[in-house]
């Protein structure tokens, strides 16, 4: 079965939002029948990747389609429970590739949350009552206030450890530590309690913001919200830009957008994606970059890569190498770059730019070896030339190739790749290339704006390698060989690896652990065997653990 990540409000099964003023109640009501998959129904509004589709694409929403939107509550749609987590049923049933892209997909999705949060004044605030549990804490967790109802049953959980044999590791864990500094010890019995916290002690040990009685909860509420929305620059009177359906044509191997090809060679299990640089003219100003909505070529393109990388991770799992290519005028690409720099204040644009730093996080993230291509008649500029430097290999051709009507290839940096769009450890991604060398700054900024031919790039340290036209098939043919016949689950280490140089963040301690500690929990037996916490979960059986620590 093919995942489809495109979808709209008109479609949602589990998710609905209803905006008023500078408010947006972003309410969870999942339908029990309404599963991607046979097999399990999501009760107590528990999720499964369908839900999530359609959440990630609630929040693009905000952000884009209503600007005057400054605080969104997250609630519940359900008595007596605010959100269950991941369905267990579910997850007992998914292989584990599906498992492990489902989780990251989800801490993605809450990580753009809490950009929204920092970044695009759009404040969001968890309204608890009733069970909150699993990944339904880690939901609220996400957000930037959480207010619990003191009910005396109302409470939150991550029941993980005691109840699945598995971890919280969707961000849960990290989120209790790292984002809201809950002590070590109170962590502990925290995560080993399949019951959960209730009341005053949640307050108190930080695991909620606030907690407030039930006759005064919608009035507390209100409070927050006004409070919140005080502090947002989020404009009251601006229109905004309607994200229609994304144009995506579909057969056994390529997928067809407007601004993209992607060709998916199974036998060499390498995808090839190409980005086709803008045509026309660049819009001289913001009004008309709001008449062409979502036809604005970066937003567009940034809309399609974002659905293409997701769909080479969930539905070509063997797919091996994404490799990316371009073709495009340099200059045309350039003025798109500078216009987005010079408006950046723009709520628009500045979502717009915010969008293209999630959408190469994603890329970073995602667990396929990335490689770069720059030939001629490429255009890897700014935004586009941090494909470059997020590639595990950039290859660049030297010279002209005969044949070829283009000039030689040629890579320009713009303001882009000094710290608009920073990895995941929150710095660019130039400066995560050149941790060895604190002048890198100072060395690379005055070639912004100039044409790098091979030669220069090379000298510069921005590419892996330089080939001519005798060489070059050649050479990519036997990397490709070489990459494909490692071990996938090798490569997903190495990769994990050396791509997060430097400073350790919130999120690469998530993904770092979602990737080494998450993947090899759920693939032991205590997990996931006959007899494992997840394969026994409500058969009323207890899980027979192997009681050896490794």
């Amino acid at each position: 079965m093919r995942i489809n990540f495109n979808t709209n409000p008109e479609k949602y099964k589990h998710w609905k939002i209803n905006v008023v003023g500078k408010r947006a109640n972003l309410i969870m009501d999942v339908s029990e029948s309404g599963g991607l998959f046979p097999g399990y129904e999501l009760k107590l509004n528990s999720y499964d990747l369908g839900v999530d589709i359609e959440l990630h694409d609630a929040l693009q929403r905000l952000r884009f389609e209503h600007p005057e939107v400054q605080v969104v509550v997250l609630s519940s749609g359900k008595p007596k429970v605010f959100c269950a987590g991941a369905n267990i049923k579910m997850l007992g049933g998914a292989s584990h590739g599906h498992k492990v892209n489902f989780c990251k997909f989800t801490n993605e999705t809450r990580n753009s949350m809490e950009d929204a949060n920092d970044n695009s004044g759009q404040r969001y605030v968890a309204a608890v009552g009733g069970a909150c549990a699993g990944g339904g804490y880690e939901l609220a967790l996400a957000t930037d206030h959480i207010i619990l109802i003191d009910d005396g049953s109302s409470g939150v959980s991550l029941p993980e450890v005691a109840l699945l044999a598995v971890l919280p590791g969707t961000g849960g864990i990290t989120r209790v530590t790292d984002k809201r500094k809950v002590r070590r010890d109170r962590a502990d019995i925290f995560c080993a309690t399949e019951e959960g916290v209730r009341g005053n002690r949640a307050l108190e040990w930080n695991l909620v913001d606030e907690l407030v009685s039930p006759s005064l909860f919608e009035e507390a509420l209100s409070s927050r919200v006004e409070l919140m929305a005080s502090t947002s620059d989020r404009p009251v009177d601006e229109i905004g830009v309607t994200l229609n359906p994304i144009k995506l044509e579909i057969k056994e191997d390529r997928l067809s957008y407007s601004s993209l090809d992607v060709e998916i060679k199974r036998a060499e299990s390498i995808a090839e994606l190409l980005i086709k640089g803008p045509t026309g003219k660049t819009p001289a100003n913001v009004e008309e970059v709001i008449t062409m909505g979502d036809q604005f070529w970066p937003l567009r393109l940034a809309r399609e890569l974002d659905d293409a990388v997701l769909q080479l991770r969930f539905n070509e799992e063997e797919i091996a190498v994404m490799a990316f290519n371009s073709i495009g005028s340099d200059s045309a690409v350039k003025e798109h770059c500078d216009f987005l720099q010079a408006n950046k204040s723009h709520w628009l644009i500045r979502e717009i730019i915010l969008f293209w730093t999630r959408v190469l996080k994603r890329i970073d993230l995602t667990s396929k070896t990335i490689i770069t291509k720059i030939e001629p008649g490429s255009c890897f500029v700014g935004f586009l030339a941090e494909l470059v430097f997020a590639a595990d290999r950039s290859f660049m051709a030297d010279g002209v190739f005969d044949g070829n009507n283009y000039g030689e290839a040629s890579l320009l940096l713009t303001a882009a790749n000094f710290g608009r769009h920073p990895m995941s450890n929150q710095i660019s991604r130039l400066a995560t290339r050149f941790l060895s060398d604190t002048s890198w700054e100072k060395m690379l900024r005055p070639h912004i704006g100039i044409d790098l031919k091979a030669e220069a790039a090379d000298d510069l340290g921005l590419i892996t390698a330089i080939y001519d036209e005798i060489d070059w098939e050649e050479e990519i043919r036997l990397f490709v060989e070489e990459r494909v016949s490692f071990s996938p689950d090798a490569l997903t280490g190495l990769e994990a690896n050396t791509r997060f140089a430097g400073p350790e963040t919130m999120e690469t301690k998530i993904f770092g652990r979602l990737t080494a500690w998450q993947n090899w929990i759920f693939q032991r037996a205590n997990a996931v065997g006959e007899a494992g916490a997840l394969s026994q979960y409500g058969s009323g059986k207890k899980a027979n653990f192997d009681r050896k620590r490794v």
